[in-house]
């Protein structure tokens, strides 16, 4: 099956949840808990090692645990934060630590969440569900508008104005992508990344032919092309 093929194929990639947690009991129910509701799950034992693997593995939300070897998690939360690319990244500070002035703590750090241990682990992941609607609104059923244009993942429609669009499923992934995070330069690793997945090998310039299918689809009954190109980057929306 070619590259274009295969991406044509697939429902796109899930949305990845980055676990950085050292007991591994709790990081293997947890991922297992995660990959059940159909997340792309990564893990990281330390903070060391989760800060230097989340530009690697460009994690949707990030569960962290407080208490961590090295680094702590409370730090990893404000260095992340700090940061410009990793800034809009969620992240869910796990804790044993059920004091207010912890809760605050972890809060005004930049955690966007806070969960006591135990938690349940439903409750976990209607949480984690939550934050995804903000970051990645698209991967939970949304509705997403940009200028004219519209696009609804549950039905699967696009429209401009008041037509519809033809898009391909690749096509598709491509622009809710881009709907998502307007404005954001998207490399062609990351887009490959995010919209074909990083256990599907295609060559990167497979994604130009099909920014190009994009910009066609977009203009077909009209209109400005509102896809750029940032020469050296990558492509961005508007």
């Amino acid at each position: 099956m070619s590259a274009d093929r295969q991406g044509d194929s697939m429902t796109g990639a899930a949305p990845r949840v980055m676990v950085v947690e050292d007991e591994p009991s709790q990081r293997e129910v947890l991922t297992y808990n995660l990959e059940a509701e159909g997340f792309d799950v990564c893990s990281a034992e330390t903070g060391d090692e989760a800060l230097l693997r989340v530009d690697e593995e460009a994690p949707d939300i990030i569960l962290l645990d407080w208490m961590l070897p090295g680094v702590s998690g409370i730090e990893v939360c404000r260095r992340l934060k700090m940061r410009a690319e990793t800034r809009a990244t969620p992240i869910i500070m796990l804790s044993a630590r059920s004091e207010e002035v912890d809760k605050v703590r972890g809060l005004e750090t930049g955690a966007d969440d806070y969960i006591v241990k135990p938690y349940s682990v439903i409750e976990l992941m209607a949480r984690v569900r939550a934050q995804l609607r903000r970051s990645r609104p698209a991967s939970v059923g949304q509705r997403l508008e940009f200028a004219d244009f519209v696009l609804d993942s549950e039905t699967h429609r696009v429209t401009r104005g008041d037509k519809p669009l033809k898009l391909g499923p690749t096509e598709f992934r491509l622009l809710s992508t881009f709907m998502e995070k307007p404005g954001r330069v998207w490399s062609r690793e990351q887009l490959l990344d995010r919209v074909w997945g990083r256990d599907i090998y295609v060559d990167t310039r497979t994604v130009d032919v099909h920014i190009g299918r994009l910009r066609k689809a977009l203009c077909q009954h009209g209109g400005d092309d509102p896809l750029r190109t940032v020469r050296g980057a990558g492509y961005a929306l508007g």
